[in-house]
């Protein structure tokens, strides 16, 4: 079973509190996860000429699981899961996992990526709107929810060329962190490769 370290106003104030005695105990060990998995060899041919070029802007995330910390919803409670934190901040690792997507499986489209000089034809916005592991109940098996809203833009003008929300649920097997990391992999893969089709199929 996994604990939730909720976070409120009174928690803040007795850990201020208790600063002092904190210095002196030692902290709970964390375990760090990621998702998204390794690159992929490209599905697409080398000097392939006729690909849309496609800037990817930098994707968004919600303030609360845009870090390390992997966030729980019970009903309208939020906490984060005790003891886990993402290797890396979400933002970061989800960035990789879908260019590596785009690299793997896109066959019309080139991904131009924020570190890249080109520029594209298109600019494909990302916007994670959901990425957390809901409870039904305290104590209950999660489902990991992952919404995200894509929006193609044409250049130089912005205007928008296709617009989708996507969302994916993938229940945990268990209420464990390894099995909820895993459900989180599940589906950020899942939305990876929906994005990577729709954009393919909207690009030119």
């Amino acid at each position: 079973m996994i604990r939730l370290s909720i976070r409120s106003a009174g928690v803040a104030v007795s850990a201020l509190a208790l600063a002092g005695c904190a210095l002196l105990s030692s902290p709970d060990p964390v375990q760090t996860y990621r998702f998204g998995g390794p690159a992929a060899a490209s599905a697409v041919a080398e000097g392939q000429s006729n690909l849309r070029q496609v800037t990817l802007r930098r994707v968004q995330f919600p303030e609360a699981v845009e870090g390390d910390k992997i966030l729980g919803v019970t009903g309208t409670e939020t906490a984060y899961i005790a003891g886990a934190r993402w290797v890396s901040p979400a933002t970061d690792l989800y960035m990789e996992s879908l260019e590596n997507a785009f690299a793997a499986q896109a066959t019309r489209v080139r991904l131009i990526g924020p570190r890249e000089l080109t520029r594209g034809e298109r600019s494909l916005d990302i916007d994670i709107r959901a990425f957390e592991a809901r409870y039904e109940a305290p104590g209950a098996i999660p489902t990991v929810v992952v919404t995200a809203r894509a929006r193609l833009l044409a250049l130089p003008d912005r205007t928008v060329a296709a617009e989708r929300t996507f969302t994916v649920q993938q229940p945990a097997s268990e209420n464990r962190v390894s099995a909820i990391v895993e459900a989180f992999d599940i589906a950020t893969r899942d939305l990876n490769t929906q994005i990577v089709g729709w954009t393919d199929a909207n690009a030119g």
